[in-house]
């Protein structure tokens, strides 16, 4: 079964991501009846080198997110994984020769066809008379004898865009770019590593993996790699990759050692997720810097893709300071990243928090009965929340992601373990606040920031007063502040409507004379009686809001929850 694709037609795919990049891009134009993009000022190329690059269509942003001043003057593009036709690269040569260049370097990548057309192209436009030189780039270290073929051509073609782009932009002359080009090339080495195939449009997918299998040194066209290992930790995978590509019995390694100053380019092969891509950058550079080795330029991001390919490739280039000016030099390229001219390592990572203001003695605090009964109604609504956890998941099952009881139930053990570093303020006001910390740090989720928001803002009427009318006006001050950040109102299908319905009650503390124990059991009822009428509502905040369905058969759990916690402190309080 063929995979599905956002395309018009399988023919016609590359021209029109071409024209797409080129329509959005003021700085480029097409090359008309070629699929050829070049850079819109050639005029101002007059009298320096020209740079051509291309191949198959399917890598991008690379080749034509690479032009632009200081990296590529343009690029010839082939279909989906195939190599450009000589016509097209001819008539970019031209092109580029009618506005007065001095010369043409094409930088081709070490595959067969690319090499032939490339080739092809080049002896006729020099049998015109036109100065043309070529560079094959191999960077491939995947594999531990070399073939005849040589290296393959990977993601490292672009940082020899960007170095021949900074010295044609210099005004260097063309055989004196070739030849700080070619020595470049053999600093340099890439290994990709991939989660799965991809696949060409209108087509399958060009190989197969099983759900514990990740594919080494494999190429940029869905090719099959050097060998298969099982699925690992990033930090192994990383590892075990830089072991291959800097194992000097690899006739394709790269030789760095301690002391070594590098570029390390972290790319993503298309279809890796940003979280993922992040990760690997983490550990390479950990892995690196552990070497001995320092990095001096970082360069993260999608250069070189394989359509959809989940996977990543490494490349290490062995730099001086005056090859890492070059890299440095300014382009206009659109998918050049915006890197900082300092070295990664020995740059300081981490600044040091802010310490906590020191809590002032509150005059409410009135001793160890208190704080005792605090810890017996924290337990009760731990063992609670503990015991409903698969109940919850199950109801938000329904509606969300089926975490609520998961969520509840981390705070539940972030609580027991802080009951463990000693007894709780006996101060309501400290208590709540105490809570509002280890919630919005520990719970997680829009829970935990509701909890938060409203034990903060319950906790400010219990600094000056606890009595009953004070704990009435913090869940007022509690339910405003839930509302005001969170944008849900009673009978929306959300925890609100629990406390709403228990505040309601607890405006009875207000008056005077008014029973503790009597208002609590009857705002539990009714927070325990909103609850289950959450059920027949239909959610107008939340995640369930986005629910097609308008009704959904079972309570909403947070309100559940809401309702259980309350029901805890009422059963304590009354034993």
């Amino acid at each position: 079964m063929t995979s599905k694709k956002l395309v018009n037609s399988v023919a016609g795919c590359a021209d029109d991501a071409l024209a797409g990049l080129v329509a959005c891009n003021p700085n480029l134009q097409l090359l008309q009846g070629h699929r050829v993009a070049l850079r819109s000022d050639l005029d101002s190329l007059k009298g320096r080198v020209a740079l051509l690059s291309g191949g198959g269509s399917g890598h991008e942003p690379a080749h034509a997110g690479f032009i632009g001043k200081g990296m590529l003057t343009g690029v010839i593009a082939g279909a989906v994984f195939t190599s450009p036709a000589v016509g097209s690269i001819l008539a970019a040569i031209r092109t580029v020769a009618q506005a007065g260049t001095v010369g043409t370097l094409l930088i081709v990548k070490n595959y067969t066809g690319d090499r032939l057309n490339f080739g092809l192209a080049r002896e006729q436009a020099r049998a015109e008379g036109i100065p043309v030189e070529m560079v094959v780039i191999g960077d491939d270290s995947a594999f531990t004898v070399l073939k005849k073929a040589g290296r393959r051509g990977l993601c490292g073609t672009v940082l020899i865009h960007k170095v021949a782009g900074a010295l044609a932009e210099a005004g260097v002359g063309l055989e004196e770019i070739t030849k700080q080009v070619n020595v470049v090339a053999k600093a340099m080495g890439t290994l990709g590593v991939s989660l799965s195939s991809c696949s060409v449009p209108g087509s399958k997918p060009t190989f197969e993996l099983s759900a514990d299998e990740v594919e080494l040194g494999l190429g940029i066209h869905g090719e099959a790699g050097v060998r298969r290992i099982k699925m690992a930790t990033a930090d192994e995978i990383v590892k075990l990759m830089l072991d291959h590509m800097t194992d000097t019995t690899n006739a394709s390694h790269v030789p760095v050692q301690p002391g070594s100053s590098v570029v390390m380019l972290v790319n993503n092969l298309g279809g890796l997720s940003f979280l993922e891509l992040g990760i690997i950058a983490d550990a390479a550079v950990r892995s690196l810097e552990g070497r001995g080795v320092k990095i001096a330029r970082a360069l993260v991001g999608t250069f070189m893709s394989a359509l959809e390919m989940p996977g990543i490739s490494l490349t290490l280039l062995l730099v001086d300071e005056p090859l890492l000016k070059l890299i440095d030099a300014e382009t206009t390229a659109v998918a050049w990243p915006n890197v900082a001219a300092v070295s990664i390592t020995g740059r300081k990572r981490n600044r040091v928090a802010p310490a906590k203001p020191q809590e002032a003695l509150d005059s409410t605090a009135v001793g160890g009965s208190a704080s005792k009964r605090m810890a017996l109604v924290l337990e009760r609504v731990c063992s609670t929340l503990l015991g409903l956890e698969e109940h919850l998941n199950a109801l938000d099952r329904a509606a969300g992601d089926g975490d609520c009881g998961t969520t509840h139930s981390r705070a539940a053990r972030a609580i027991r373990e802080w009951l463990k570093e000693g007894p709780p303020p006996a101060s309501p006001a400290q208590l709540l606040s105490k809570l509002s910390v280890l919630l919005l740090e520990k719970m997680g989720g829009s829970s935990g920031a509701l909890y938060g928001l409203f034990l903060t803002a319950a906790a400010q009427p219990l600094k000056v007063k606890t009595s009953l009318p004070a704990w009435s006006a913090a869940m007022d001050a509690g339910l405003e502040a839930m509302q005001k950040y969170g944008k849900a109102a009673p009978g929306d299908r959300t925890m609100l409507d629990s406390l709403w319905a228990a505040g309601q009650e607890l405006q009875a503390w207000k008056s005077p004379g008014a029973d503790l124990l009597q208002v609590l059991n009857k705002a539990v009822k009714s927070a325990e009686a909103a609850a289950e009428a959450t059920k027949n509502m239909e959610a107008g905040a939340g995640r369930a809001s986005y629910i097609s369905s308008a009704r959904l058969e079972q309570p909403d759990p947070g309100a559940v929850a809401a309702a259980a916690i309350l029901r805890a402190i009422l059963e304590v309080l009354q034993s």
